[in-house]
């Protein structure tokens, strides 16, 4: 039998675990600081048209991102993302050591890079985000669109964590992918990032 003072502990538990698994997306509620990106949940996937039929997808699998973040100046918040070219994936091991070794040229540029350089917010919960992508030995701009998802309390990891999610486009002809012609392989890479970040030192 439960006894009282078990269901009221029971009811406080689970009134603490709805309250933190609501997130805020005003991000005014959340701490300031350096955050370092939950690997397990971020993803970064890439589209390519081929042939004008479809969307072709792939992945990259290893990744690292970090974020230094102040809820009263979202404006100067800063994005470092680190991508191992090697770690292409489309479900076919030997097309990605093609695209790997033939396309990216990961054996002699073995890290994607984007360093961001401005955020602009252009809504309560929306930015775009400016940087520079270094990518098989070219450095160029490229712009995302970035939506907050909002932050909480992550239960699981004892410490704050904020979501974001993010897309994009790049020229795969500025960056020099493949040399295949666009009635192939269309020249828009479609680029959908999300992330989660955890609050360093907590």
């Amino acid at each position: 039998m439960i006894t009282r003072t078990a269901l009221l502990a029971l009811s406080a538990c689970a009134l603490a675990l709805t309250s933190c698994a609501t997130p805020t997306t005003d991000p005014r509620q959340l701490p300031s600081g350096d955050w370092s990106l939950d690997e397990a949940h971020a993803s970064v996937t890439w589209q390519v048209q081929h042939m004008g039929l479809s969307w072709y997808t792939g992945r990259f699998d290893t990744l690292d991102a970090t974020l230094t973040f102040d809820p009263q100046r979202p404006g100067e918040s800063e994005v470092t993302a680190i991508i191992d070219a090697m770690s292409i994936s489309t479900g076919d091991p030997d097309f990605d050591a093609e695209l790997a070794d033939g396309w990216f040229h990961a054996d002699r540029h073995p890290q994607i890079v984007f360093q961001s350089t401005a955020l602009t917010v252009t809504g309560a919960n929306t930015g775009e985000l400016s940087g520079e992508l270094s990518l098989n030995g070219v450095t160029a701009p490229v712009t995302l669109d970035v939506t907050f998802n909002g932050g909480l309390t992550n239960l699981l990891e004892g410490r704050p964590a904020v979501g974001f999610s993010a897309t994009g486009t790049l020229d795969r002809d500025t960056f020099n992918i493949g040399n295949l012609p666009h009635s192939l392989v269309g020249p828009t890479v479609r680029i959908l990032i999300e992330a989660e970040f955890l609050r360093e030192g907590d």
